[in-house]
């Protein structure tokens, strides 16, 4: 069945669907954009992924293509038209259409596209033996915690990573801390069984799996820490893994070239992946 995409008030069909080429996401990359998973046909984690996408525009001085209460009926309806049962919903909101000239457009209203494909999550063999990464250094902007479509850095880091045979880059910044992945959030377990992630300031993305996974770790009862740790720390970890919207927990086994605990996924990767899949169920 052809896809279907909404584009500025319109469903059409995704083959057709475009934006002027004066909207200033082409020109500026002056739009903000957020990724909603879809199980059994149902919109995961809505109010979530919308707070979000209410700091981002907030951030940028965006208004709203359309109210946020409009939001869900035009993402279900994309859903709907696309028969999706198991996949993702793309949104991406743009400050609009302007003759290109840096400072903000008067009266220019937002843009708005919304498109939607199925994906059926990473493969079984990268969950059951875990995936390595790469670390790299942070060369983004320095507001990353702003979803924002500029991402040429998160795709040169994996980019770089793929011709590495890795899954994923870990990018570390100029003090050393590892901040997140290029396009994951990053935990792991340290020595001393406490689960450690990053911060949510201004250094990182702060998914809404991670937010789900650090609420589910501290049901269980686990001493969780949001602090910054170092590429060395993490190489000492017991447990690492990664989180993120299309692979939910991700067991990581290896850091360039040094092994993670014993090389395998670890039962504490693997009992919060079960958890985060339970919690996704409709």
């Amino acid at each position: 069945m052809p896809r279907v995409s909404y584009v500025n008030g319109r469903y059409v069909a995704h083959r057709d669907a475009a934006v002027h080429v004066d909207d200033r996401g082409h020109h500026f990359a002056d739009a903000v954009y957020e990724v909603l998973p879809v199980v059994a046909g149902r919109l995961c984690h809505l109010d979530q992924h919308l707070d979000r996408l209410e700091r981002s525009l907030a951030a940028l001085a965006i208004s709203w293509p359309v109210p946020r209460r409009v939001m869900p009926i035009i993402l279900a309806e994309v859903v709907r038209r696309n028969r999706l049962k198991d996949g993702l919903v793309y949104i991406q909101t743009s400050r609009g259409v302007a003759p290109r000239y840096h400072p903000f457009p008067l009266d220019t209203p937002a843009g708005l596209v919304v498109s939607a494909w199925a994906h059926s999550g990473p493969a079984a063999a990268q969950i059951e033996q875990g995936v390595r990464v790469v670390s790299q250094s942070d060369l983004r902007w320095k507001r990353p915690d702003i979803k924002a479509t500029g991402l040429l850095p998160n795709v040169l880091a994996r980019q770089s990573a793929r011709e590495a045979g890795a899954f994923e880059a870990w990018l570390i910044n100029d003090q050393g801390v590892v901040t997140e992945g290029s396009a994951t959030n990053i935990f792991i377990v340290g020595p001393d069984g406490a689960l450690l992630t990053h911060p949510a300031d201004n250094s990182i993305l702060a998914g809404v799996t991670r937010g789900n996974v650090l609420r589910l770790a501290r049901n269980l009862g686990l001493e969780v820490g949001e602090r910054p740790f170092t590429l060395a720390e993490s190489l000492r970890a017991r447990e690492a893994f990664l989180t993120g919207t299309t692979m939910m927990v991700m067991p990581v086994v290896r850091v360039d070239d040094t092994t993670i605990g014993e090389g395998r996924p670890g039962p504490l990767t693997l009992r919060l992946r079960d958890l985060y899949q339970e919690l996704r169920r409709p």
